[in-house]
């Protein structure tokens, strides 16, 4: 298997980044986060919906202890994994997370700053990070209570309780559970659902999604209006009321 941290698949309308250090766990190193970063780029560049999975039965196990080991102050205050998540969290169009098997510390974190969160039945998430001696700093602290909102955010990061798929489901930390060979089918067919979409509209409605409620109502007013001067929308709907006379 190649050594590349990330593995990845390009096709017109989506990539996937399958995380690649099978011996670690997955385990997120310098690494991978300087591989996350170059993709975030080529995305930025050409938006594009991305799929990121573990590729096996492992997703990412937490960030890599023996790196963390011997980080400072400094290493903290540089945000290092913190600062990729929230460039993927902010990419133009979708993210959707296919987790199998553990998630844990940045590898849950991970999982958090994409849009859209699917699992297979071996699925193991959480943040053990209290019982290393640190924190969960790279997002989960203001992510996890907007997902599944402060009181269950607060059990699992002071805890460091660890949720199974089911679990995660009725929390809805993850949208839907799908046997571990079906998971990339069923992210691939999110990913289709998506791109049959109009490609403005969808990164749009995620810009609405991420922006802060004080930012609202005004904005999707301004992005309402460039979408209804779009081209795009008036053939969208030309052809839905063309299908609906012949349907008569």
């Amino acid at each position: 298997m190649s050594e590349e941290p990330l593995l990845i698949e390009r096709r017109g309308d989506r990539i996937t980044a399958t995380l690649n250090r099978p011996a670690k766990r997955n385990a997120i190193d310098q690494d991978m986060i300087d591989a996350l970063h170059a993709l975030c780029a080529e995305l930025e560049a050409e938006p594009r919906t991305l799929i990121i999975t573990g590729g096996g039965t492992v997703f990412a196990s937490g960030a890599d202890i023996a790196q963390l080991r011997d980080r400072d102050a400094g290493d903290a205050r540089k945000a290092i994994n913190a600062t990729a998540f929230i460039r993927i969290n902010e990419l133009p169009m979708p993210v959707i997370a296919a987790v199998s098997g553990y998630a844990l510390g940045g590898g849950a974190e991970l999982a958090y700053a994409a849009d859209l969160r699917i699992a297979s039945p071996t699925l193991k998430i959480g943040n053990p990070e209290t019982g290393l001696g640190i924190m969960a700093a790279a997002g989960a602290t203001w992510r996890l209570p907007e997902i599944v909102g402060s009181a269950r955010a607060s059990e699992l990061l002071l805890t460091g309780r660890i949720l199974d798929a089911d679990e995660a489901l009725a929390w809805g930390l993850v949208s839907s559970i799908h046997p571990a060979d079906e998971l990339l089918v069923a992210a691939h067919a999110m990913a289709d659902r998506i791109a049959a979409n109009d490609a403005l509209a969808t990164r749009h409605t995620k810009r609405a999604l991420r922006a802060p409620r004080t930012q609202h109502p005004d904005i999707e007013r301004e992005l309402q209006a460039e979408l209804f001067d779009s081209a795009e929308k008036h053939r969208r709907m030309t052809a839905f009321l063309e299908r609906r006379r012949k349907a008569s």
